[in-house]
């Protein structure tokens, strides 16, 4: 039997009503958009980590699955886009140097991982610990991002009483003559 005849009796089985997975083996889609988000989240804080916490965070997680290049490590340009006033036409603002890195790990999952700079060393990290995200220890490098993630919170309070001191609230006053 050939490919092409193996695709053909495939199709006549789908054609015929049959089904290669069962009815109940349909993914959820609110438990999808929770995993998307879940990864968005966990890939935003690697990317905002610095190469030190993002070690110390892979160390604390003990014995890893090796990992393999399925791309190395490697920095190029990306074009960054505005807009007037939040909602106007787009504009190229300007470049920014981004490393991106993708790995497989031993068992098969992988990892992804995009980073400013040209740190090749910070988004292989990042990468590792998206792969390792994908399984069983996710609970675990949750815990391991932990700290990266308060600190990044109370950064931005910082910068959040910052602002908030400079601000001025303007106001109208009332002419009684008008």
């Amino acid at each position: 039997m050939t490919q092409r005849d193996s695709i053909r009796s495939v199709g006549a089985a789908n054609a015929a009503g049959a089904s290669a997975a069962p009815a109940d083996a349909r993914p959820d889609p609110a438990a999808a958009g929770a995993g998307i988000a879940a990864r968005q989240a966990l890939m935003a804080a690697t990317a905002m980590a610095r190469r030190d916490e993002l070690e110390a965070a892979l160390a604390s997680l003990g014995p890893v699955p090796a990992a393999s290049a399925l791309r190395a490590p490697e920095s190029g340009l990306v074009m960054l886009r505005g807009r007037a006033g939040g909602d106007g036409r787009p504009f190229n603002l300007g470049e920014a140097t981004v490393t991106r890195a993708a790995i497989r790990l031993a068992d098969g999952r992988t990892g992804f991982a995009y980073q400013l700079g040209r740190d090749a060393a910070k988004a292989r990290l990042a990468a590792i610990l998206d792969g390792l995200a994908q399984g069983a220890e996710r609970a675990a490098v949750e815990a391991a991002l932990a700290p990266i993630r308060a600190r990044i919170a109370a950064e931005a309070e910082t910068k959040a009483r910052r602002v908030a001191a400079t601000r001025v609230d303007f106001f109208t006053m009332v002419r009684g003559e008008d």
